[in-house]
Parts: C-alpha cells; sequence; structure tokens
C-alpha cells in the first residue's frame, strides 16, 4: 500500500469519526478514560513505573554525576539539580508515551480492542482515552519528581515557570505517543513495542542535553542535539523553571508537537480502524 493511500484512508477515517457528534465523542471518551482508570486501580502495579522512573533517575544522576558535572557548570552537585531536574520533566512524556504503546498492544492481544471496535463509538475515542490517561500518569510522575527534585535541593523559584513547564511536556508528551500508539498496533507484540522505543529513545535521550550541557560533546553530536526535540524541551523547561532564555526552545517544542500529531493522529487512527 502506498503512502498516498494510507494518507487518503486516514482522511477518510477521521471523517468516518466526524460522523459522531462531539457530544457523543466526549462522552465516549469519558466512559473509556473511566475504565482505563478502574484497570489501573485493580492493577496498581501499572503505576510503579510513573512512581519509580523519576525516583531513580534523580538519586542516581544527582549523586553519581551530579558533583563532577556540576563543577563544569560553575558549581557543585547543588548547580547540577538546578540543571538536571528541569532536563528529566522533559523526559516524562517520552517514557510514559512508550507504556502507552506496550499496553495499547497488549489491549490487542488480550481481545480487548476487537470489542471496542465492534461497538458504535468513534475510533478517535479509544485513542484520545488512552492519550488522557496516560498524561494523568504523566502529570503524577512529574509531581513525584518535583518532591524528590526538591528533597534533593532543587530550588522552586518561579511557580509559573513550573507550570508552564509542565503544560509544554504534556503537550509534546501527547504529541509522542501518537507515535506510539501507532508502533502498538503495527507490531506484534508488547515486547517488540518496547524494543523498538528503546532504539528510539536511547538516542534522543542521551543525545540530548537533559543530562549534561551539549558543548563539551564532538561537533557532529552537537549537530544531532541542536534538531533534537528534547533537547529544546529541555532547555525551555530549564529556561521557564530557572531562568534564561527559553522562547525559541518553546516555539520549538510546540513546532516538533504540531508536527507529530498532524502526521501520526491520522495514521494511528487509521491503523486501528483497519487492523485485521
Amino acid at each position: 500500500m502506498s503512502a498516498a493511500t494510507i494518507t487518503t484512508d486516514a482522511v477518510k477515517d477521521v471523517k468516518g469519526d466526524a460522523r459522531i457528534s462531539p457530544r457523543a465523542h466526549v462522552r465516549h471518551t469519558g466512559a473509556l478514560i473511566r475504565r482505563n482508570l478502574l484497570w489501573i486501580r485493580q492493577d496498581p502495579e501499572s503505576m510503579f513505573d510513573a512512581v519509580l522512573f523519576p525516583v531513580i533517575f534523580t538519586l542516581l544522576f544527582v549523586y553519581v554525576f551530579g558533583g563532577s558535572i556540576g563543577q563544569s557548570l560553575g558549581g557543585g552537585q547543588e548547580a547540577y539539580v538546578q540543571y538536571v531536574v528541569p532536563g528529566l520533566m522533559a523526559m516524562m512524556g517520552m517514557n510514559m508515551a512508550q507504556g502507552v504503546g506496550t499496553g495499547f498492544n497488549q489491549d490487542f492481544n488480550t481481545g480487548v480492542m476487537d470489542r471496542f471496535r465492534s461497538l458504535p463509538i468513534g475510533r478517535g475515542s479509544v485513542l484520545f482515552a488512552k492519550i488522557a490517561v496516560e498524561l494523568m500518569r504523566m502529570l503524577f510522575a512529574t509531581v513525584v519528581l518535583m518532591i524528590v527534585g526538591v528533597l534533593v535541593g532543587f530550588d522552586i523559584t518561579n511557580w509559573a515557570g513550573l507550570l508552564a513547564s509542565v503544560g509544554l511536556s504534556a503537550v509534546f508528551g501527547s504529541a509522542l505517543m501518537w507515535v506510539f500508539l501507532t508502533l502498538g498496533v503495527i507490531m506484534k507484540n508488547a515486547q517488540s513495542v518496547q524494543a523498538m522505543g528503546f532504539l528510539v529513545l536511547m538516542p534522543l535521550q542521551f543525545g540530548s542535553s537533559i543530562f549534561a550541557p551539549t558543548q563539551s560533546m564532538p561537533g557532529w553530536l552537537q549537530n544531532f542535539t541542536d534538531y533534537n526535540p528534547l533537547s529544546s524541551l529541555a532547555d525551555a523547561a530549564r529556561g521557564l523553571m530557572v531562568g534564561g532564555p527559553a522562547a525559541h526552545d518553546v516555539w520549538m517544542t510546540l513546532a516538533w508537537s504540531a508536527g507529530l500529531t498532524a502526521v501520526m493522529a491520522p495514521v494511528a487512527i487509521h491503523k486501528f480502524r483497519t487492523k485485521s
């Protein structure tokens, strides 16, 4: 099937969803959000990543790398805490996005999605509900991150900037979730989704300004970090929360988010609708 055919079919799928009234879409999405939240209530272990990830990464990087990298920032561990905590916030959306892909794939393999697709509901409602619940998990993980960050010395001086950073991370994370929802549909099992996510996430995470300044990196890697959306998000969050230039990175993050959503949302809905 050609790319043009997929694009045309994806547009038709979106138009098909449009036949359902907006009120019905909201009602369907709300019911599915409730279903997903009840599932989390029955399976609290599914929240372990949202709780443990920010704790482990914050403690690991602050106490293992904080002293050496902090010196390069003109301070010590305290300086690195101010640097890395906003960067870790940028990681929340990406890691939660991988989770929505694996969970979506598991729902297919257990037959849950076959039931959903047989119901007279908007196809987009299933995907929007998944994203909404995953954003709630991301916000919970962000709260845990900030609590741990404060405990290790992070100084919140700009609450408005903090809220703006959380919102920006949520926007980028929701855009990235469309990519992993597509992977969750087309990959055969959850392990494949995780493996593909690992191949995508690792270069983006460590080839960015999340954990360390990019000035000491080789020239070719600096060129990669300049176009890495995680660098833009991390630098934007850092500028908003700690201080410094942020406008360019905010606009770059919003542009990446809009582009990913515009391209991947119709594809995800189409793949979901036509999966056999």
